[in-house]
């Protein structure tokens, strides 16, 4: 069973027969059917079912020679609501099943980002027409969680996030010029993540880790795409699932200067999100890659 079904409300679902039967309703009741020739002729097909505004489940598989659907993985999605970022794209397929992961390098979060890719319809369509590569992609992140706690936020005046906003910026200016082999900027890095290693040894003495870090991005576990995450909420909602009757919270959030959604069952939530206060928890990261053809 997928660790994060429960994400999207379905976490009282106990055996094989129960997931079978939910899988096969997704199926027959698809609101969303995408299919694609791929390179060895064989008929990829995703049948998607929103079970909730904007949650659901995408059962893949493919058809055989007597047009009959064979299931070969599913996965629960959130589809997210806003493009996240610009930077470039590379995908790669999954060795085991007919999936793919996507690979951006995004200055801002400190790490290469790894994503679940939610469209692999429209790209295998791309690789058959050997269109790539594509300028003017732009990436559209979401994720699922099964475990989070809201966190309020640290106190700032408006001078203070003024000052702080400069700074990320000025950050993100010198990781660019570094990543183009500029020394100057790699030393001025260098010598900034010396000084803030210092100043953090200093005061975590005698203060609380998350009075001085505000917001944080960094891998967890060992699988590639799924991060610990500590993120400012800009928008919640609490939505139903229609089929289990369960609460599901969907929140934007802002993590180290990137937007993307984040979907978790209430039950598995402690605290109350509301705009203004933090998101702190375990995510698996999943992205659309939004195509100029399709804008």
């Amino acid at each position: 069973m997928h660790k994060f079904l429960r994400a999207v409300g379905f976490s009282k679902i106990k055996d094989r027969k129960e997931l079978t039967s939910l899988i096969t309703s997704s199926i027959q009741n698809a609101q969303k059917r995408n299919y694609v020739t791929n390179n060895e002729n064989m008929i990829l097909a995703e049948f998607a079912r929103d079970y909730a505004d904007g949650i659901g489940i995408a059962v893949c598989g493919e058809f055989d020679d007597d047009d009959k659907f064979i299931y070969e993985y599913y996965y629960p999605y959130l589809i997210p609501s806003a493009v996240s970022t610009e930077e470039d794209l590379n995908v790669e397929r999954h060795a085991a099943t007919y999936s793919y992961a996507g690979v951006c390098n995004e200055p801002r979060l400190g790490v290469t980002l790894i994503f679940y890719l939610q469209n692999m319809v429209p790209y295998i369509k791309y690789e058959n027409e050997g269109k790539f590569p594509i300028r003017g992609t732009t990436l559209s992140l979401s994720a699922l969680s099964v475990k989070g706690q809201i966190m309020m936020p640290i106190a700032k005046t408006e001078e203070e996030k003024e000052v702080a906003k400069k700074k990320i910026n000025y950050r993100n200016k010198l990781i660019n010029n570094a990543r183009r082999g500029d020394e100057t900027a790699i030393e001025s890095l260098t010598l900034d993540d010396m000084d803030l290693y210092t100043t953090l040894s200093k005061k975590i003495r005698k203060q609380d880790i998350y009075s001085l870090v505000d917001t944080y991005f960094m891998p967890y576990g060992v699988e590639c795409d799924q991060y610990s995450v500590l993120g400012e909420v800009l928008e919640s909602k609490k939505v139903i699932n229609h089929f289990t009757d369960e609460a599901v919270y969907i929140m934007k959030i802002d993590c180290n200067g990137i937007e993307f959604d984040v979907c978790i069952n209430e039950a598995d939530l402690l605290g109350e999100p509301a705009v203004g206060r933090r998101f702190k928890g375990n995510i698996w990261m999943q992205g659309v890659i939004n195509y100029p053809e399709s804008n």
